[in-house]
């Protein structure tokens, strides 16, 4: 039986036979939609095989800046999927860019966030500024920072109070894990910065702002149709497929459960179990 008949959409069966036939590249979430926490999914390894199969390229999308490029390609690795540089874009990145585009003065940053995502900054040509209030940094950027401590959130909440530029790497609340504990993430703790000085961050950067699939496009020459975007969240993955213009897939082995996704406002194009059950659609489309 066709995996047409088997799977929700806003399209009729012929319309993402289409809609499917026109994909060049697929861009993946990571937690929660390739793996969960160090637990690589069993459909993974074949569902980026056969895209490969069918000439269709991919990327690694995540809103999580806490590794550094080098770290994400080591876990993939650990998880036997070998990728390149070229194939991973985090949020880490989105928010240099910016600044650089956006802040060009701008060198030395009071960065909340994870010593390997410091790391990512410092390759950069950015100077982290320490937990001392004479060492007045540039702009601030708040990231989902698993060794936050006190003494620098306090810091932090200082310079937002005194009107340093203040850049959010993401907007994400919670972040998806296989463990017995919640993983409070940069919008959640960028909640607790606002409560503390009544002020939000001037930005915030990664998904579902579309930009983070520009550089997609531009690698590889496509239109915005040509690209499905595959993530877990509807607040992330698929407001940013929406605002690009691009095919928002949703699977449900991350965060986002059926319920919730039949209320979103904007609904995903495709709602899927897991990336291996997109992947048959994709060869089905394909063959």
């Amino acid at each position: 039986m066709s995996q047409f008949n088997r799977f929700r959409s806003i399209y009729t069966a012929d319309e993402l036979r289409e809609r499917l036939r026109r994909i060049r590249h697929v861009a993946l979430d990571m937690d929660g939609t390739i793996y969960m926490g160090m637990s690589l999914f069993s459909c993974t390894k074949p569902f980026l095989s056969g895209l490969k199969e069918l000439g269709i390229s991919y990327s690694f999308l995540t809103n999580n800046p806490s590794k550094s490029i080098d770290d994400y390609l080591h876990k993939l690795s650990k998880l036997g999927i070998e990728a390149t540089r070229e194939e991973m874009y985090t949020t880490a990145l989105a928010t240099i860019d910016y600044i650089k585009t956006n802040l060009p003065q701008a060198r030395r940053l009071f960065l909340l966030g994870t010593p390997s995502m410091i790391s990512e900054f410092e390759k950069a040509g950015f100077v982290s500024t320490g937990d001392d209030p004479d060492d007045v940094p540039d702009a601030i950027v708040a990231a989902f920072d698993m060794t936050l401590s006190y003494d620098r959130l306090c810091r932090a909440a200082w310079w937002i109070s005194q009107g340093v530029p203040y850049i959010a790497t993401n907007p994400d609340r919670v972040c998806p894990t296989d463990q017995r504990v919640v993983l409070v993430d940069c919008g959640s703790i960028c909640k607790c910065l606002e409560h503390a000085t009544g002020r939000r961050p001037d930005i915030t950067l990664g998904k579902p702002d579309p930009n983070m699939l520009s550089g997609i496009l531009n690698r590889y020459g496509l239109q915005p149709d040509q690209i499905a975007m595959v993530g877990d969240r509807i607040y992330t993955d698929i407001e940013m497929a929406h605002n690009a213009a691009a095919m928002g897939v949703l699977v449900l082995s991350g965060e986002t459960t059926l319920d919730v996704a039949d209320k979103a406002d904007k609904q995903p194009h495709i709602i899927c179990d897991d990336i291996g059950v997109l992947g048959e659609l994709i060869a089905e489309a394909h063959s």
